[in-house]
């Protein structure tokens, strides 16, 4: 089994970065990467493939690893949808001396132990799960508050499981995955605007039909697949921030809202409109 090495970059504004429900439940994404990552998914039930630990989740699931842990997209093989929240950050996301700080000793103490792969049960994970799905809708600052208080919750939940996880170490690995890199930072870079296959081939060092044969066997999807996911994963973001869909639609790269509506039902299984208003229905409080 191949791992793929994942390249990641913080949300514009911010020092780390989230991600929602990819839908890559069909997809067998077996990868790591050098962010530390906090996962909840909302299923019926699921794989939780970490390293060489696997077992089944029912309902939901709440995991924390570490750095270079390989392991498997949370969402693979549910059959209805899974509603994922993903958050990365660097271990140095706050700075050097961040875990320095007397206060943040359990926090520091936490992150340690993610090195080696950590899974929440119990009430633990109820309502950290609950606090992941509504950091995507706060102002950065807010987030970051909020983030710190999961931190906090998960370092002094006694719900937790130990994986006992290893990290990949392998340079070659590593080196091996550099254009991969490369690839993703320019999606990540140039999304919002008109993305040229041959441009990005040519970062990647390879004609145009072996970066399209590379990137396939590399990902297991068309490079328009992936970039459309990754602008239809920016566009919820952006939806959750209370615009249009038409400012969604242009901000995160499409020219066209037909395409754009027509995409995002493909990729989420629902349009714009329906999930913006399911998503302000659960944000309603109750009377």
């Amino acid at each position: 089994m191949k791992v793929k090495h994942e390249a990641i970059k913080p949300d514009a504004d911010s020092s780390f970065k989230i991600l929602l429900t990819p839908n890559l439940n069909d997809l067998f994404y077996w990868h790591f990467h050098a962010e530390y990552e906090i996962v909840y998914v909302e299923a019926d039930k699921g794989i939780r493939h970490i390293d060489h630990h696997i077992s089944q989740y029912k309902e939901s699931d709440l995991a924390f690893i570490g750095p270079n842990i390989p392991h498997l997209n949370f969402d693979y093989g549910v059959k209805a949808t899974a509603e994922t929240v993903v958050v990365q950050m660097k271990e140095n996301f706050l700075g050097e001396v961040f875990f320095a700080l007397p206060e943040i000793s359990p926090i520091h103490d936490l992150f340690e132990r993610a090195k080696k792969g950590l899974a929440f049960h119990g009430i633990t994970k109820k309502i950290v799960g609950e606090k992941l799905k509504q950091l995507v809708s706060m102002p950065h600052f807010e987030q970051l508050i909020s983030l710190l208080q999961i931190f906090q919750l998960l370092a002094n939940s006694k719900e937790v499981v130990e994986l006992k996880s290893e990290p990949v170490t392998n340079a070659k690995i590593f080196k091996e995955q550099q254009r991969l890199q490369r690839i993703y930072q320019f999606i990540e870079t140039n999304y919002q605007g008109k993305i040229d296959i041959n441009e990005v081939a040519k970062i990647a060092f390879l004609t145009k039909p072996a970066f399209c044969r590379y990137f396939k066997k590399a990902t297991h999807l068309t490079f328009t697949h992936f970039v459309n996911q990754f602008r239809i994963n920016q566009s919820k973001k952006i939806l959750l921030q209370n615009k249009t869909i038409t400012e969604a639609c242009y901000d995160c790269g499409f020219e066209n809202l037909s395409y754009f509506n027509k995409t995002f039902k493909r990729i989420c299984g629902e349009n714009p409109s329906s999930f913006k208003r399911r998503i302000s229905n659960k944000n309603v409080p109750a009377n």
